[in-house]
């Protein structure tokens, strides 16, 4: 199988980085000092220490290229788990989670779960909730939509966070290469638009793609049901006039956006989140056979439906 296909990033290898830095002006220590008294002398010299000032401090940046294949930076990934990721977990949302035990503690496996909301925090919950909760905690590969690219930081943002592109062949290779843990949201963007009005009513899992992956992987499918995102970033409207003039993709209308600004897009009510993880779908078979694929992707949709259902009938209120 060609490694090279699944990849999402391009990162250059450390040498090359170290090459174009000992070339750059800016960062040649052994240029002879400038003139005295000259103002303009101090300039590359205060570039120079306002740059390494923002290594330090920004966590956007990634002074050393510590990455994974795929991007992703540990060193970020826990600072934003230890501050926004925990918040959020323990105090805002107040996460209640149910069947964790379901995901396996090894070998890859295919985590399948409802998505909501405008920019929902679901996948971030779910992560959490097996890191918080599991017995063997492993790291969680998010798939998100090739449209965040097009948003100024996300691009930058996600991969380092554990997100990949929800392209099949990455799924595949890191189901069956590298024996990981991924979640899938078979919805895609049309969750992400969906109406307050028609909370927890799932679209269409398209054309079961996901189902495949798994079988020609070998890997069992865990269903995973989330309540609560629909309420806590309820989309009541989509500001078409107002995303053709801005040239954006997407801009919801939301009880926080777009009257309080950007931040008001991330800004969630406080919802409580219910997770529960399913008893896996274990599959056999081969991903070209289409009558297997439509089988189990219609199961797992139905039965995180009929979960779904369940769960909003018995909790008692949203908030509490």
């Amino acid at each position: 199988m060609d490694r090279g296909g699944g990849s999402t990033l391009d990162i250059a290898p450390e040498g090359a980085a170290a090459a174009r830095d000992r070339n750059d002006p800016r960062t040649d220590d052994r240029r002879p000092a400038p003139a005295s008294g000259r103002s303009s002398g101090q300039a590359p010299s205060a570039a120079i220490e306002l740059r390494e000032d923002l290594r330090r401090h920004l966590p956007g940046v990634e002074p050393e290229r510590r990455l994974s294949d795929w991007g992703r930076s540990e060193r970020i990934e826990g600072l934003v788990d230890r501050t926004l990721t925990d918040f959020l977990y323990h105090h805002w949302f107040r996460c209640e989670v149910d069947g964790v035990e379901n995901v396996p503690a090894a070998g890859g496996a295919l985590l399948v779960a409802n998505h909501s909301g405008a920019l929902p925090p679901d996948a971030a919950m779910i992560a959490k909730a097996i890191r918080e909760e599991h017995p063997h905690p492993r790291p969680l590969n998010i798939t998100v939509e090739h449209f965040f690219r097009e948003y100024p930081g996300f691009s930058m943002l996600l991969p380092k966070l554990g997100c990949v592109a929800a392209h099949p062949a990455n799924v595949q290779r890191l189901l069956y290469d590298e024996e990981s843990l991924v979640l899938l949201f078979p919805e895609g963007r049309q969750a992400t638009r969906k109406l307050f009005r028609d909370r927890y009513r799932l679209r269409r899992f398209g054309r079961g793609e996901f189902a495949a992956s798994a079988l020609r992987a070998g890997a069992p499918i865990v269903p995973v049901c989330v309540v609560g995102a629909e309420e806590a970033a309820p989309i009541f409207a989509h500001l078409g006039l107002l995303k053709r003039l801005t040239g954006l993709k997407y801009l919801p209308l939301t009880p926080t956006f777009p009257h309080l600004g950007p931040l008001g897009a991330a800004a969630y009510l406080p919802a409580k989140f219910r997770i529960r993880f399913l008893e896996p779908v274990r599959v056999d078979g081969g991903g070209d056979d289409r009558t297997a694929v439509q089988t189990v992707a219609e199961e797992v949709r139905a039965r995180i439906q009929e979960t779904l259902f369940q769960m909003v009938g018995e909790r008692d209120s949203v908030w509490l």
